[in-house]
């Protein structure tokens, strides 16, 4: 694994805990053992991380980050299971809320476009829409390829 990568620690116990990765592109993966694994993603890399937990009374807690992988030197946020951190562009939770998050990424890949490849500006759109209860625009081939417009030219 190298040294400028950002990794993340999952974890699997059947209904108590999950972490895991909802889409990213993964660079290293290391299996620890059947319920633990430890993935890498490259600076500058997009994913999302979604968290649960169950307690004997139902869901304790459920979050879900979408986040940049940073470069070494480059300010970041500290994220649990997050080494070293990374960039946040879009943090929700409880189940309603994360519910709505997943929903904008399955409508993102039913639009053909791959989220890893979304302008980060609209994840901070979907994180705004979602904390005032509000739903977010949708990512258009538009506003996509805008995007990728913007970024060849930076």
């Amino acid at each position: 694994m190298s040294a400028d990568q950002t990794t993340v620690h999952l974890l699997w116990v059947e209904k108590r805990v999950e972490r895991w990765i909802r889409f990213g592109r993964i660079v290293h993966d290391e299996i620890l053992d059947r319920r633990r694994r430890v993935v890498g993603f490259e600076p500058g890399s997009i994913f999302a991380f979604v968290r649960w937990a169950a307690n004997d009374y139902g869901t304790a807690v459920s979050r879900l980050d979408v986040l940049r992988a940073v470069s070494p030197g480059e300010a970041y946020s500290t994220v649990p299971c997050v080494a070293p951190g990374a960039d946040i562009l879009l943090r929700t939770f409880g189940w309603t809320q994360v519910e709505r998050a997943l929903k904008a990424i399955d409508a993102i890949e039913r639009g053909g476009v791959d989220p890893c490849e979304v302008a980060p500006d609209h994840w901070r759109h979907v994180h705004d829409r979602l904390a005032a209860r509000e739903a977010p625009r949708p990512y258009t081939p538009e506003r996509h390829r805008a995007w990728l417009l913007r970024r060849r030219l930076q």
